[in-house]
């Protein structure tokens, strides 16, 4: 399938990788002289276990291409990541606690072949490529991602689902003394989401396995997340230890805390609102706070590709 690049991004959205790299040298230089005003972002880059590892044999896979990813410590310092507290900035802060290795991930349900693979074997096994994909959050506030990982799909052929598998469970890791935000009951953990197949086999669903070139920050979701450029953020679960085929339905974590609230499909669409955050418009993390908002595209601009999975479909019913 030939997959198109969004041409609507605009330049203000986007950050030259030249100066990011120029400006996070002299974030670590500052981080080394103590000048804690300005280092946080760097400071908070130097907890995690594979910060600064380089994704080896990285392949530029196009797509995206011409995109400027917004500044990566916006990226890396501004998360939803509640495994590690509710903040934005508690995941940057409070991640370094997670070990990514060794990590494996159990695959099973409907298959042919269910078992388990290692992180390593899939950075070894399965090319990593670079795409620049649009994150869309449902709070209405947005970032464009330079992600490194690969097809989804590529993964699951592997353990051959039967014909019986039509949806995609993921769970992510529970450890309540490596993710202190999972002492408190502010979700059901662990924390669960899903797919139907042909979603998840679309090729622009990924695994991500980096950002930037380099292995995952811990607040993004290492060592292994889901990325689903067309869906709000909360799709894309992170730090995954168990995908299961299943014939029904997943019952997930915030489709099950608030299923009026909360979607299954949590497709971006700015028609639907969310009973506290109008979907119409969003914010651009890195214009500032005062900056306008710009208008929401429909499946976050991914509706050429991927609309007609939902053909035929009320998507305010299902939203």
């Amino acid at each position: 399938m030939l997959i198109k690049k969004p041409s609507d991004i605009r330049p203000s959205e986007i950050t030259d990788r030249g100066i990011y790299l120029k400006r996070r040298e002299f974030l670590q230089a500052a981080a080394a002289l103590g000048l804690g005003a300005v280092a946080g972002p760097a400071s908070a880059l130097a907890k995690s276990e594979a910060h600064g590892t380089p994704i080896k044999d990285l392949v530029k896979s196009g797509i995206g291409e011409g995109m400027q990813p917004t500044e990566y410590e916006y990226v890396t310092g501004y998360n939803n990541f509640y495994e590690f507290g509710t903040g934005k900035g508690d995941p940057a802060d409070n991640a370094h606690t997670l070990r990514t290795r060794p990590w494996s991930v159990v695959v099973d349900g409907e298959c042919e072949a269910p078992g388990e693979i290692g992180i390593e074997d899939i950075l070894k096994t399965l090319p990593q490529e670079e795409r620049i994909y649009r994150l869309r959050c449902v709070e209405a506030w947005a970032m464009v991602v330079p992600w490194v990982g690969f097809p989804l799909g590529e993964l699951l052929k592997r353990f051959k689902p039967t014909s019986s598998a039509k949806y995609v469970a993921f769970e992510t890791l529970y450890d309540p003394k490596q993710m202190p935000g999972q002492r408190r009951a502010v979700l059901d953990w662990p924390y669960r989401e899903g797919l139907r197949i042909d979603e998840a086999m679309h090729p622009l669903a990924i695994l991500a396995t980096g950002l930037y070139g380099e292995l995952l920050p811990n607040q993004n979701g290492a060592p292994l997340r889901l990325v689903v450029p067309w869906k709000y953020g909360f799709k894309s679960i992170k730090s995954i230890v168990r995908i299961s085929f299943t014939r029904t339905i997943p019952e997930t974590t915030w489709w099950k805390m608030a299923p009026d609230e909360y979607g299954f499909y949590a497709n971006v669409n700015p028609e639907v609102d969310h009973p506290r955050w109008s979907q119409a418009r969003e914010r651009h993390i890195g214009e500032g706070l005062f900056a306008s908002k710009h208008p929401t595209l429909m499946f976050n601009g991914y509706a050429e590709q991927v609309a007609g999975l939902y053909k035929g479909m009320d998507l305010h019913k299902f939203y």
